[in-house]
């Protein structure tokens, strides 16, 4: 997977994500904030993931 692919399903990950936890939060539903807060961290990983082979792929077109 490329890193723009990677940073964008990131910040759907994270988006849906606190999302989730808001409607939980309104909804007093426990387990929807939990899947809420797993998600939104996984988002943060994959963009975490595309920046890094961004900065990979910039240092080895210098080199």
């Amino acid at each position: 997977m490329g890193s723009t692919m990677d940073k964008v399903k990131g910040a759907t990950n994270e988006a849906v994500g606190k999302a989730k936890q808001g409607i939980g939060e309104a909804t007093d539903n426990d387990r929807l904030k939990g899947e809420g807060k797993v998600q939104e961290t996984k988002g943060e990983a994959q963009q975490v993931v595309g920046k890094a082979k961004d900065a990979l792929k910039d240092s080895i077109d210098k080199a």
